[in-house]
């Protein structure tokens, strides 16, 4: 029998977590990197620095992106991607808390506007799941969480700009929001006339696919407004059944879907890892979109793949695929006007 103080770990442990509401899931995501470790069957004294990397930049993963690592296998590429390391402690020269530069292009609590055209509005802090190599991991989002009276700043501020044709949704992760805050948000947006794109940056429909629920897919799909959703899938072992059908039901309601990876060391670095994602991607109704190289980040310096590598992976890759099926590389350089395509 389960202590009634038991932590809430073990009362997951009891039940099928995917017969929880994805709320109930947030809540119990797991944050202590012990449990993490015991629960794939790991020993934490073969890693005696992990919680160095804690204070910077803490865990959490979900139930649901948990079931998808292997247990008892310390290089699953799903685990490394949310498993704090010592490495990140490391210092890098060109490694910075602010690698795109954001804080110049950040003229409204909660709105980003880098690119002609679109705005990017920084809708939460919170995830379902930390990336250790997240561009964002040090960004200041104390001060980037909108009051109602911010929000309104930021929607004058896309109103009085006819030039901008498409507003982000981004984070943190979008869909950690609640339903009421989202379905108020979106609709002030569409009320701005020349908006005619709503855009969507998400891990959701990975790592807690019970977010997309009827409720959701009204709320994406009532305005007027031509929705695109953006996963971010770095490995085909992250699309499994519960994540195809969420994706399953965004298609069916005309969600347009893409996806962007990050080219990490160790985790998706070669053309027959990227190969399978991609057509694991196509069979679940998204496109691929970009292969990014990592934004210089402190504390992911470990999982840098260099450009001259990243090429030569993309060659091969492009022996391997239809050209439809081969995501774009691509760098953000702060101060540039687009993402800047990697010519090979």
């Amino acid at each position: 029998m389960i202590p009634v103080n038991a932590p809430i770990w073990q009362t997951s442990l009891a039940q099928d977590w995917s017969a929880l509401s994805w709320q109930e899931q947030m809540q119990r995501m797991i944050r202590d990197p012990a449990t993490l470790l015991e629960r794939l069957g790991l020993c934490a004294a073969e890693q005696p620095d992990i919680a160095a990397a804690l204070g910077q930049f803490p865990l959490r993963v979900t139930e649901a992106f948990l079931a998808k690592i292997e247990p008892g296998n310390w290089h699953d590429p799903l685990l490394l991607q949310i498993l704090p390391q010592a490495a990140e402690q490391l210092e890098r020269p060109g490694y910075s808390d602010d690698p795109l530069a954001e804080k110049i292009t950040n003229p409204i609590p909660g709105l980003i506007h880098k690119y002609n055209g679109r705005v990017l509005l920084i809708t939460t802090g919170a995830c379902a799941v930390h990336c250790r190599y997240c561009f964002r991991r040090n960004f200041p989002y104390q001060d980037n969480n909108p009051s109602r009276a911010d929000w309104q700043r930021a929607l004058d501020y896309i109103a009085e700009r006819p030039d901008i044709h498409e507003v982000i949704l981004s984070g943190g992760d979008p869909l950690a929001a609640n339903d009421g805050y989202l379905e108020q948000l979106i609709s002030r947006i569409a009320d701005i006339p020349h908006i005619d794109t709503l855009r969507l940056h998400t891990r959701q429909p990975l790592v807690l696919p019970h977010r997309i629920t009827p409720e959701l897919l009204t709320i994406l799909t009532r305005s007027r407004l031509q929705t695109v959703m953006v996963i971010h899938c770095n490995h085909a072992n992250e699309i499994d059944t519960h994540t195809e059908q969420a994706l399953a039901q965004l298609k069916q309601v005309g969600v347009t879907l893409l996806n962007q990876s990050v080219l990490l060391r160790g985790i998706n670095d070669d053309a027959g890892t990227l190969a399978t994602l991609s057509r694991r991607l196509f069979a679940a109704g998204v496109l691929p979109y970009y292969l990014h190289l990592l934004d210089h980040v402190r504390g992911a310096s470990h999982f840098e793949v260099t450009e001259s590598d990243a090429k030569t992976l993309v060659a091969d890759l492009l022996t391997r695929l239809p050209g439809y099926l081969v995501p774009r590389l691509v760098r953000e350089i702060p101060g540039q006007g687009s993402k800047t395509p990697i010519a090979l």
